[in-house]
C-alpha cells in the first residue's frame, strides 16, 4: 500500500468557536470588545498552519434553518440563545479565518457538520487521509481508516479503536447509539433513561438500531417499556443524527488549497483584539514546522501491533504469514503459485501515485490463512538482507504475464500499474474485490478492504498507521520492520483471498450484476490502467500564460466593480454583495437563503444580469477565479516530470451509477461552455505529427429513456433524424417544426432532460424563469404528447418500490435504501434515482464497452491511435495524421455497435491540434 497519501485537514469551526467561548475567560480589548472566543480561534489555527495542511477547509455554520429542521420542527428547540458576547465574536472570526488564507465554506441549509462529512467521504474516495479537527461526538460515525478525528483542545486523536473504546461501538454503529439515547442537546428524541451503556449493551446484543427495534419485545423492565414507546420516532431519530455525505457543494476537495496570508489585515486585526504573540509571530514571519517532540499528544508510536478483532471483539485469527528473505523460499513460492487456481497479489510501495511508485515488496495467497511477503527494498538502518529486486521481480514475471494464470486484486488497477514502472505487464486479472462489492451493491458501504473486511468477514484488519505510525512521526513503508511489514502486507493478500470467497458466490448467484462484473466492471481495468499510464500532453507554458491572463483579467474586472459600485468591496464576500446589489442598487432580490436574505449565489446573480452590469462583473470574476485556482495553477503541477503528460486516476467504484469519475485532476469538471474554459482544453494538445480526436455520443440519455419508455413519439423524431428539443418544442407548444422558437426550444431542452432526473413544475418554473402553474402546464402537455415516458415512469417507480432496487439495460442494479423511508423528502429523493439511474446507468454502461471494444480493436502497442481520456460520453483518442481517417471510422462504428437500442447510437466527431479544436 503507498506510504504518502495526501491529506484534507477539515476544521469545524462552529465547534471550535463555541469550545473556545465556553473554555476560556471572558476575555475583552482595551475598548470592550469581547475576545476570549475569538483568542482561542486564533491559536488553534495558528497550530493547524503549522502542520502546513495540503488541502484544508474552515466549515462554519450558515444561518438559517437546515433541512432537518423541515424534518422535524422541535430540533434544537430547546437551544439557549446564542450569547451576545458570543455572536459579536462570530465575524470577526471569519475576517481572521479569512487573512489566514483558510477557505471558508457556509452551505445554507444544512450545517456545518453535513458539508465536512461530504467533504471527508469525497476526499475519502479519492485515496486521501482526511483529519477532522472538532470536538463533537457526533463525527464518530465518519470514522475510518482514512478518515479521525483530532480535538486540539485536549491533544487527542479518535480513530476506529479509540471510538470503540470511547462509546463501546464501532464508528459505523455511533448513528445507532446516537438516536437511542436522543440528545438533549439538539432536542433530538431518544428513549428514555437510555444512556450510553445501555445504548452501547443493546447494539452488542442485537447488533444494530434496526436490530434493537426488531428485539423491543425481549427487552424487560421499566427501560423496556421506554424502549417500546419509542419505537415509532427513533427512525426519526437516526435521520437527525446522521450526517449527510451526499451535499450539493460549489467546490471540489481539489479546491481547498490554503491562499497566502493578507498580512495587513492580520496586522490590524490582531491590533485590535490584541493579540500580541500572533502579532509578533506575523512581523517576524514565523510560521514554523512542528518538530517530532510537538507531535499531538495521543498519536500511535511505530511498534507492537494490535491484535485483530473481529465484530464481535474476539481475537481474530491473523494467519500464518511467512517473510521470504531466502532463495529457496521464494522458488517453493514460484512453485505454489504455478500450481495455483487463482492467486492472490499485492504490492507495498513508495507513494500513492503509480506512476512515481517504487516497489518496497510484494505479496502473494493461494489458500485462505497462509500468504507470504517477499521484501525488497526495506531501508531501516539494521535492515536484513533481502533478496534481490530485479532478480525477484524476473523470476516472478513469466507468471505475472501469463494471461491464462488468474489472478485477483483488492484495486488491481493500482498494482497493474506499479507494475508496468517495473517493466511487468500483468495480465490474468479474474477478480477484483473492489469490484465485486461495487457492483453486488455500490450503495451498501463502502468499498475498501478495511470496510469490506469487518462487512464480511467480521474482521478488523491492520490499518497503515499501525505499522508506520501517524501525523509528524509518520516513517515511510520501506523503514518499517520487515517482521512487522509482513504481517500486515501478508494480511492484504490473505485478506483479499477471502474476501473473493465470501462475496463471489453471492455476486455469481445474480445473473445481471455478474454479467457487469464479468464483461464490463474486469475487463475495463487493464483498459483504464493502460490509459493512465499514456497520459495526456499539455503545454504547461500555454497554461501559465493564460494563468497569467486570467490574473490580470480578474483585476480588471475588480477595479470595474469598484467603479461601478463606486467604492471597494469584497467580490468573495456575499455579506458585501448582499449590502451592494440589494441594499445600495435596489436590485431585485429574486432568490431568498432560507433566512430570508437575498442570495448572491450564481443563480440569484444570473437572474438580475440584464438589471445592472455588476452581477454579469460578479459572475465572469467568478468564473475566472476557479478556472485559475482549479486548472491554470494546478494543471502544470502535476505535469510528470519524466513523461511531460497529465496521469489522472480513473475511479470505477465511486459513483452509485456506474459512471466513471475521476482525480488529479479531475477531467469531468473541466469547463466547455465559456471562451476562458474552453482555453483549458486547449492546453491538452497532440504532439508532433499527431492529432487530437474526440468522439462523444450525442443526447445518449435521451435516446435511452425512447428505448426504455418505448414512447412512438419519441422513437420517430429520433428515428426521423430530427432536432429531438425542436421536436419536443412543437409538440409541447402545438405548432409547426419551423415555427419552434429559441425560448420554446429552450424550455423543451429543459423539459427532456428536467424529467429523466426527477424535476417537478417547482424546479422547471426557476429553470425558465416562469410561474409555476405555467411551468406544470408545460409537463402535463409533455406527458399527454409522450405517454410511453409517463407510463415508464410510473413503473420504474412501482417495481423500485417492489424490489428497492432498479437496474440498467445491461443488469448493472442501483439499490435505494430510502425508497421506503418514512421522511416524504428522502423517499421523493430515492424514486427521482429510480427513473434517472437507469438512463445514466445505461450510458455509463454502454461507453465502457465501447471503450473496451475499442481498446481490443487498437491492440496494446498501435502505432496510430492510442485512447487517452473518457469524459461523460466522451472518449479522447491520440491519432497520427495519416491514421486519422482510419481510426475516425473504426472509432464511430465501434461506438455506434455498444448498444442495440431501438434508436441509433449518433456520434459526433471531431479532429484538431488540441481537445478544443476536436469539439
Amino acid at each position: 500500500m503507498p506510504s504518502d497519501r495526501p491529506r484534507l485537514v477539515l476544521i469545524d469551526g462552529s465547534s471550535y468557536l463555541f469550545r473556545a467561548f465556553h473554555a476560556l475567560p471572558p476575555l475583552t480589548n482595551a475598548a470592550g470588545e469581547p475576545t476570549g472566543a475569538l483568542f482561542g480561534v486564533v491559536n488553534m489555527l495558528r497550530a493547524t498552519l503549522k502542520e502546513h495542511p495540503e488541502r484544508v477547509a474552515f466549515v462554519s455554520d450558515a444561518p438559517g434553518p437546515t433541512f432537518r429542521d423541515e424534518m422535524y420542527a422541535d430540533y434544537k428547540a430547546t437551544r439557549a440563545p446564542t450569547p451576545v458576547e458570543l455572536k459579536a465574536q462570530i465575524e470577526p472570526m471569519l475576517a481572521i479565518v479569512g487573512a489566514l488564507g483558510f477557505p471558508i465554506l457556509r452551505v445554507a441549509g444544512v450545517e456545518a457538520d453535513d458539508v465536512i462529512g461530504t467533504l471527508a467521504r469525497a476526499a475519502e474516495a479519492l485515496g486521501m487521509d482526511v483529519i477532522i479537527s472538532t470536538g463533537d461526538k457526533d463525527f464518530a460515525q465518519l470514522v475510518s481508516p482514512r478518515i479521525r478525528l483530532v480535538n486540539t483542545m485536549t491533544n487527542t486523536t479518535m480513530d476506529r479503536e479509540a471510538v470503540i473504546a470511547k462509546f463501546g461501538v464501532p464508528p459505523e454503529r455511533i448513528v445507532d447509539y446516537l438516536a437511542l439515547m436522543g440528545d438533549s442537546v439538539d432536542n433530538v428524541p431518544g428513549v428514555t433513561k437510555c444512556g450510553p451503556k445501555t445504548a452501547a449493551k443493546w447494539i452488542a446484543e442485537y447488533g444494530s438500531l434496526d436490530g434493537v427495534m426488531h428485539n423491543a419485545h425481549a427487552v424487560g423492565g421499566k427501560i423496556g417499556e421506554y424502549l417500546r414507546e419509542a419505537l415509532d420516532q427513533l427512525p426519526l431519530s437516526r435521520s437527525l443524527v446522521t450526517i449527510k455525505t451526499d451535499v450539493e457543494l460549489d467546490v471540489g476537495v481539489e479546491d481547498l488549497a490554503l491562499r497566502t496570508p493578507d498580512v495587513e489585515t492580520l496586522r490590524a486585526l490582531y491590533t485590535r483584539y490584541e493579540f500580541n504573540a500572533a502579532l509578533r509571530d506575523l512581523d517576524k514571519g514565523v510560521q514554523p514546522a512542528l518538530s517530532p517532540s510537538d507531535a499531538p499528544a495521543g498519536e500511535a508510536q511505530v511498534g507492537d501491533l494490535p491484535a485483530a478483532e473481529s465484530a464481535g471483539g474476539q481475537t481474530a485469527s491473523a494467519g500464518n504469514y511467512e517473510a521470504v528473505t531466502e532463495w529457496p523460499q521464494l522458488a517453493a513460492w514460484v512453485d505454489r503459485l504455478k500450481q495455483a487456481e487463482l492467486i492472490a497479489f499485492d504490492t507495498e510501495t513508495t507513494s500513492l501515485d503509480a506512476m512515481s511508485a517504487r516497489i518496497v515488496g510484494v505479496s502473494f495467497a493461494v489458500e485462505a490463512g497462509t500468504a507470504a511477503y517477499v521484501p525488497l527494498a526495506h531501508d531501516y538502518p539494521g535492515a536484513p538482507a533481502q533478496l534481490d529486486a530485479a532478480r525477484v521481480l524476473a523470476a516472478l514475471k513469466p507468471l505475472l504475464e501469463d494471461a491464462a494464470k488468474a489472478k485477483l486484486g483488492q484495486h488491481a488497477k493500482y498494482d497493474i500499474n506499479v507494475l508496468a514502472g517495473a517493466g511487468i505487464r500483468l495480465q490474468g486479472v479474474r477478480h477484483d474485490t473492489m469490484l465485486e462489492s461495487y457492483v453486488l451493491n455500490s450503495t451498501a458501504s463502502r468499498h475498501d478492504m478495511d470496510t469490506l473486511a469487518q462487512q464480511h468477514l467480521g474482521y478488523q484488519t491492520i490499518h497503515y498507521e499501525d505499522v508506520t505510525g501517524k501525523g509528524a512521526r509518520q516513517i515511510p513503508f520501506s523503514q518499517v520492520d520487515i517482521g512487522v511489514a509482513t504481517r500486515y502486507a501478508a494480511e492484504d493478500a490473505d485478506i483479499t483471498l477471502r474476501l473473493h470467497q465470501a462475496i463471489w458466490p453471492k455476486l455469481a448467484a445474480e445473473p445481471g450484476p455478474v454479467s457487469v462484473y464479468r464483461d464490463l466492471e474486469i475487463p475495463l481495468v487493464p483498459v483504464l490502467a493502460r490509459m493512465e499510464q499514456r497520459g495526456v500532453l499539455v503545454d504547461v507554458d500555454a497554461l501559465r500564460k493564460q494563468g497569467r491572463q486570467l490574473a490580470t483579467r480578474m483585476q480588471e474586472l475588480t477595479e470595474q466593480c469598484h467603479a461601478l459600485a463606486g467604492h471597494p468591496f469584497s467580490l468573495d464576500s456575499p455579506k458585501q454583495l448582499q449590502a451592494l446589489l440589494f441594499e445600495e442598487l435596489k436590485l431585485t432580490a429574486v432568490l431568498k437563503t432560507p433566512k430570508g436574505q437575498p442570495s448572491t449565489n450564481e443563480e440569484a446573480l444570473e437572474a438580475i444580469a440584464d438589471e445592472h452590469e455588476l452581477p454579469r462583473l460578479i459572475l465572469e470574476y467568478r468564473g475566472l477565479a476557479k478556472l485559475r485556482s482549479t486548472y491554470t495553477e494546478k494543471l502544470a503541477e502535476i505535469v510528470n516530470p519524466r513523461t511531460g503528460r497529465v496521469h489522472t486516476n480513473y475511479h470505477q467504484a465511486t459513483a452509485a451509477t456506474g459512471r466513471l469519475s475521476s482525480s488529479d485532476p479531475n477531467l469531468q469538471n473541466i469547463p466547455v461552455r465559456t471562451e476562458e474554459g474552453r482555453r483549458i482544453r486547449q492546453a491538452f494538445v497532440a504532439p508532433a505529427g499527431w492529432k487530437i480526436l474526440a468522439a462523444d455520443y450525442s443526447q445518449i440519455e435521451l435516446r435511452i429513456m425512447a428505448h426504455l419508455s418505448g414512447d412512438a413519439g419519441l422513437l420517430a423524431a429520433f428515428r426521423s433524424g430530427q432536432d429531438i428539443h425542436k421536436s419536443t418544442a412543437a409538440e409541447v407548444f402545438g405548432v409547426a417544426l419551423a415555427e419552434v422558437d429559441g425560448n420554446q426550444r429552450r424550455a423543451a431542452k429543459a423539459i427532456n432532460f428536467g424529467l429523466m432526473y426527477g424535476m417537478g413544475a417547482f424546479g422547471l418554473a426557476r429553470q425558465l424563469g416562469i410561474g409555476r402553474g405555467e411551468a406544470q402546464d408545460y409537463i402535463a402537455r409533455y406527458f399527454q404528447r409522450y405517454p410511453g415516458v409517463r407510463d415508464f415512469m410510473d413503473r420504474i417507480r412501482e417495481q423500485a418500490h417492489r424490489d428497492g432496487y432498479v437496474e440498467t439495460l445491461f443488469g448493472r442494479r442501483l439499490y435505494l435504501t430510502s425508497i421506503h423511508s418514512r421522511n416524504q423528502a428522502q423517499r421523493a429523493g430515492a424514486e427521482r434515482a429510480a427513473i434517472n439511474a437507469p438512463m445514466q446507468g445505461t450510458a455509463a454502461d454502454i461507453i465502457k464497452r465501447a471503450m473496451i471494444s475499442i481498446d481490443d480493436w487498437l491492440g496494446i502497442e498501435n502505432a496510430s491511435a492510442r485512447m487517452l481520456m473518457q469524459v461523460h460520453d466522451e472518449l479522447v483518442f491520440e491519432v497520427r495524421e495519416d491514421a486519422v481517417d482510419l481510426i475516425r471510422d473504426g472509432v464511430r462504428a465501434r461506438m455506434s455497435a455498444a448498444a442495440d437500442l431501438a434508436v441509433e447510437l449518433v456520434v459526433d466527431i471531431g479532429v484538431g491540434d488540441n481537445w478544443d479544436q476536436a469539439h
